[in-house]
């Protein structure tokens, strides 16, 4: 969790399969520790082919079968056939701005949202971006999205930037 902290979370995130594999990441943690899912991160990329968008929105129920009998991920069908369904909406979303991280970044005009909080009780688990993002993504049809999975989605992206101010972390995320 250490060095999750100190090396990845928070850092800012343009590259769409990064984007996409951290979407998926959040959805299968929803309801579940995060220490869970890190512990899991290995059998996650191998399970999903590195979370290659193209090869994860072809995936037939052949495949859907065989993940829901690997024991080193999350073995919830809805889960897995949401990372599928979104897959595809990424590709939509891809079509129409170029890339995933265009349009997600373009919801607060590729700036960081940089909070000032002093201690973790005061961090929200939603605000008004993941809100707004959470709704436009419900629109487009992707599944389980609700906003306080957009909001972590956001913060581990370093689309918002959570780290408390007395955090080393918090001036050096831009």
């Amino acid at each position: 969790m250490k060095h999750y902290h100190d090396t990845i979370w928070g850092v800012p995130v343009y590259d769409d399969q990064r984007l996409f594999r951290k979407l998926i990441l959040d959805i299968n943690q929803a309801g579940l520790s995060w220490q869970t899912i890190l512990n899991k991160e290995d059998y996650f990329d191998t399970a999903f082919d590195n979370f290659d968008i193209k090869k994860v929105a072809h995936y037939d129920e052949n495949k859907i079968e065989e993940l829901l009998n690997d024991p080193g991920i999350i073995r919830n069908r809805r889960k897995i056939e949401a990372a599928i369904h979104n897959a595809q909406k990424v590709i939509e979303i891809q079509e129409e701005f170029g890339t995933f991280s265009n349009y997600l970044w373009g919801f607060n005009a590729q700036n960081v949202l940089k909070n000032s909080y002093q201690n973790q009780l005061e961090i929200p688990t939603t605000n008004e971006l993941s809100d707004k993002i959470t709704k436009d993504l419900k629109k487009r049809g992707f599944k389980f999205v609700g906003s306080t999975i957009i909001y972590a989605f956001l913060e581990a992206v370093g689309m918002i930037n959570d780290h408390v101010t007395t955090c080393f972390r918090y001036e050096e995320i831009k």
